[in-house]
Formats: structure tokens, sequence, C-alpha cells
């Protein structure tokens, strides 16, 4: 994974400013706002889990459940023609459209 880490399921983001001679990133694929910075690929590493901990620790302070990056739904805008197609697609296979969605995931990321 290019510049991703991951912890506990988590996954952030990793930049650096020539500027500020600093390392830093946020959490991905949730809303929260969650940040973190380091002066060197440890430290960086370091801020990035503690934040996931500290994330966690907050929502069980608040009784809250934290969000999970990937939910197993997403909605995707694939304009009226490729919909149409799919759908069609769908109905003459016997299958719905979320399995033909899966199924074409499936097929373009084990290439």
């Amino acid at each position: 994974m290019k510049d991703m880490m991951g912890h506990k399921g988590y996954y952030g983001s990793v930049h650096y400013s020539d500027e500020d001679q600093v390392f830093f990133g946020k959490l991905e694929f949730v809303r929260s706002l969650v940040n973190y910075e380091g002066t060197d690929v440890d430290s960086l590493r370091k801020a990035f889990e503690e934040a996931v901990e500290d994330y966690l620790e907050l929502c069980r302070d608040e009784n809250k459940e934290p969000e999970q990056p990937f939910k197993g739904s997403f909605n995707v805008r694939t304009g009226s023609d490729l919909h149409r197609r799919a759908a069609l697609y769908a109905k003459e296979h016997g299958i719905n459209l979320n399995n033909v969605v899966t199924e074409a995931l499936e097929e373009y990321l084990s290439l």
C-alpha cells in the first residue's frame, strides 16, 4: 500500500511538507477528522497508531460506535447508459444489480 498505513482495520494517509519539514496524515475512509504528524517515519507511525487508539477510546467514553472504514455498501455513479446495460444484464441472467457489480469488481481486481 503506497502512502498509507494500517492499524486495527483503520487506514491513514502519509504526506510530507518540505516547508514545515514534517510528516502528516489523517484517517481515511471515515467521516471523523483524525489527524496526526511526526518528524520521521517512526514518530509518524507512532502518532498514527496513537490517533487510532485515541479515537477508539473517545468513542468508548462517549458510548458511541466507532465508524468502520468499509461497511460493504457504497454509491456508484455510472452514467445512464452503463446503468441500463448492467440492469439489463442482471435481468437477463436472473441476478440482481448488486451481484453484477460485485462480480465485475471481483473480476477487475483479480487481474
